[in-house]
């Protein structure tokens, strides 16, 4: 404890010459761009507390009628003006992680071919048909979920898990098309470019000097790629989070497959609905204040959710970086 005492204040009192010698070299220039730079640090800051307040003050109604249960009940009655988010917050975290589930495994092979497998002259449009995936607007994959996928699940996939896996509860009930698996598999194309793409860059940037020493050890192709990933695995554990909340905060595509109805339902070819499916569909149709306040709510909800997921990604991080520290 003295000893990080004792480099905190070091640190702090070269900081402090450093300022002082700006002043006094009349190195103006410096000094402003540096307190410029920290301003704007802090305006990102600021700007994420203004949105959390602005929604908390525009779900104030809806928080004081009906509290934490909000939370945890299931109606959502516009009518009889019975609002309860659990459907909701349901359906946006299994099709995210069922999403995550799916890409996950596939992203991070894309990435293992590029950096480590793949010749030179085949990687270069791999590659930018990869990233390409993830300059394509959410509304044109919802028109190719209604048009192409949902067709599809309900034809051929639907039936056929149906038939070979009905004794699971995952897979029972009619093959509408529309529904959970329908928006998981849309979300996990949307956030396959996201994990590529991250994974690629972090696995390049393990130095060339430890694949050579393996090699020089007798080590396989498998066993170094296997060192490669060890040495990238928080930052592939960043990427993975980084996708997540992707996924949990999409919209458009989600909403046009996802079936949207209230409902929670442990078999993935039921209809269901997300959080921002809810808003997006719901918001300009909100003829109270009541109803206005609960869709705000919903969004505050999707907000403290995406913070919480960001929050414990970092310290994922951090364990597992002074974990492999230890190790090492």
């Amino acid at each position: 404890m003295f000893y990080k005492s004792q480099l905190k204040y070091k640190s702090k009192t070269k900081k402090k010459n450093y300022f002082n010698r700006l002043v006094e070299a009349g190195n103006w220039g410096d000094l402003i761009f540096e307190r410029l730079t920290q301003f704007f640090a802090l305006l990102v800051f600021l700007l994420v507390i203004l949105i959390g307040y602005e929604m908390y003050s525009g779900s104030r109604l809806s928080i004081q009628k009906f509290g934490w249960q909000f939370l945890v009940t299931s109606t959502w009655d516009p009518v009889k003006e019975i609002f309860g988010a659990l459907p909701a917050i349901y359906g946006t975290l299994v099709s995210s992680f069922l999403a995550l589930m799916i890409s996950l495994p596939l992203g991070l092979g894309v990435a293992i071919f590029l950096s480590e497998l793949s010749p030179g002259w085949l990687e270069k449009p791999l590659s930018f048909l990869t990233e390409l995936l993830a300059g394509i607007p959410s509304v044109v994959y919802g028109l190719w979920g209604i048009f192409v996928l949902v067709p599809w699940l309900r034809i051929s996939v639907e039936p056929f898990l149906n038939k070979h896996f009905g004794y699971l509860p995952f897979f029972r009930g009619a093959p509408y098309g529309f529904g959970m698996l329908a928006a998981a598999l849309i979300l996990a194309i949307m956030i396959l470019p996201i994990i590529s793409s991250i994974s690629r860059d972090i696995l390049r940037s393990v130095p060339d000097s430890q694949r050579e020493a393996a090699f020089a050890l007798g080590a396989t192709r498998w066993e170094v790629i296997k060192i490669v990933l060890a040495d990238s695995r928080s930052g592939i554990l960043g990427a993975t989070m980084l996708a997540l909340g992707r996924a949990i905060g999409e919209t458009m595509a989600v909403t046009m497959v996802i079936g949207n109805r209230a409902l929670i339902s442990p078999s993935l070819f039921d209809p269901g609905y997300t959080m921002a499916s809810i808003i997006a569909n719901e918001f300009t149709e909100a003829s109270s204040d009541l109803y206005l306040s609960a869709l705000i709510e919903l969004a505050l909800v999707l907000f403290v959710i995406t913070i919480i997921i960001n929050m414990a990604a970092r310290l994922m991080v951090w364990r597992m970086d002074r974990k492999w520290e230890t190790v090492k």
